[in-house]
């Protein structure tokens, strides 16, 4: 994207209170599968708004960095920090996760809840590593192939939008390649995808296709953002994203 198409981006984004699939109570199945761990040092990658970092910090006790590189995201995280009043357990952080300037062994757990796209899931398992503690955690969700044999419809639109996407045991067999024990997994239900993202995504199409009507970027950009929501209700017995918990491996 070009600056112009970023800034549109970022508008049609804007005060959503997340940026992706997922809700409160599948960050907690999740975080359920890590063994008990005090007050651990967490780094949530591509936090978003922060819904997750939020509740991390409320399971925890733990002191939680929420990273983005999109200001406007982290602006939204420190209004919920101060209103949760975890000043003293959240900090944010602008920065890239294909930049990481951390210290070796920093983190206890690295989380990243459809953010390791950007970087690609094994590169980030890869590159993510050195900044675990000894037998330290990451927990991710990452688009994947649910059932075989998509409709070629969606499968020509993942292959052109997410041409990284795998299935489920493809992104398995990664994890024991990159030396992580898997502790499990799930996929996130369809309504892990409504309350929090498709639905105010929706709405807010709805208003700025009458903000954006005389500027043709914007609305290719709209109707991007529609396809995908359309696609995702007519096809989504075939993909979905997947969370996977795991134990590094000294």
């Amino acid at each position: 994207m070009n600056e112009v198409e970023w800034d549109i981006f970022l508008d049609i984004h804007k005060d959503m209170p997340r940026q992706g699939s997922g809700r409160n109570e599948y960050t907690k199945k999740a975080y359920d599968m890590i063994p008990p761990l005090s007050h651990p040092n967490i780094l949530d990658i591509g936090c978003g708004p922060g819904m997750q970092t939020i509740e991390l910090a409320k399971l925890s006790g733990g002191h939680i960095i929420g990273m983005d590189i999109f200001q406007q995201y982290l602006d939204q995280l420190e209004e919920s920090i101060r209103k949760e009043q975890l000043q003293d357990q959240v900090e944010v952080m602008n920065q890239s996760m294909l930049d990481m300037n951390f210290a070796s062994e920093s983190f206890n757990i690295i989380w990243a809840e459809g953010s390791i796209f950007v970087i690609g899931f094994e590169k980030g398992l890869q590159s993510w590593r050195q900044f675990i503690t000894s037998k330290g955690y990451l927990a991710v969700h990452d688009m994947a192939w649910i059932n075989p044999d998509p409709p070629e419809e969606i499968k020509e639109y993942w292959e052109t939008n997410y041409p990284d996407i795998k299935t489920i045991q493809e992104h398995i067999e990664i994890i024991k390649k990159c030396n992580y024990t898997l502790l499990g997994y799930f996929p996130l239900p369809e309504d892990a995808w409504w309350e929090f993202y498709y639905e105010p995504l929706q709405n807010r199409l709805v208003d700025l296709r009458i903000k954006y009507k005389e500027n043709p970027t914007a609305l290719a950009l709209i109707e991007e953002e529609q396809q995908e929501i359309d696609l995702f209700k007519k096809y989504n017995h075939w993909f979905g994203s997947v969370f996977y918990i795991m134990q590094k491996v000294d």
